[in-house]
C-alpha cells in the first residue's frame, strides 16, 4: 500500500555566490529543469526536509550554507500528480530553501528520479525551469545576489 504524501513541500535552490544555479532534468511524469524538490515526510519539519532532499537529489551535506528564505508558496497541485495525494487534496503549501556554494561543485544525482544536471547563470535558469514557484524564487534570488 502506497502512503499519500503530504500536501507540504521544500524548493531548495542550490546557488554559488557567482550568480550561478544548480537545475535538474526531472524525468517524471514528465520530462523538465527544476531546482531540488521534495515533499515532507510524515512528522518532518520543512528544515529537516530541506537537508533531506537536497542530500538525497545532489549528494550535498555540508558543503554549503542551507538557510530558509522566509517564503512559503501556495499552489494549484498539477493534475498529473494529484494520485500520489489523498482524494480531493488540490493545493499545496511549498517552503523555499536556499542552499548557497562558493563554487560550483559536481553533482551525485539521484538517476531515479533525475537523467541529468547542469549549472546555469540565474537569468538563464529563470528561463528554463518549468514551475512558476521556482520562477518567483530564482527571481528573487537574482535581486538578493544584485
Amino acid at each position: 500500500m502506497t502512503i499519500a504524501r503530504r500536501p507540504v513541500s521544500v524548493l531548495v535552490v542550490v546557488h554559488t555566490d557567482g550568480a550561478q544555479v544548480l537545475l535538474l532534468r526531472r524525468r517524471q511524469p514528465f520530462e523538465f529543469w527544476q531546482s531540488v524538490t521534495g515533499s515532507l515526510m510524515e512528522n518532518e519539519s520543512h528544515a529537516e526536509a530541506a537537508a533531506r532532499e537536497l542530500q538525497e537529489e545532489t549528494g550535498f551535506t555540508d558543503d554549503g550554507e542551507l538557510s530558509y528564505s522566509e517564503v512559503s508558496r501556495h499552489f494549484e497541485i498539477d493534475a498529473r500528480w494529484r494520485d500520489r495525494f489523498e482524494p480531493g487534496v488540490v493545493e499545496n503549501e511549498e517552503f523555499e530553501w536556499r542552499y548557497r556554494l562558493t563554487n560550483i561543485k559536481g553533482v551525485e544525482l539521484n538517476t531515479d528520479e533525475h537523467s541529468e544536471y547542469l549549472w546555469l547563470h540565474v537569468d538563464e535558469a529563470i528561463e528554463a525551469v518549468w514551475s512558476w514557484t521556482n520562477r518567483d524564487a530564482l527571481m528573487q534570488l537574482k535581486a538578493d545576489l544584485a
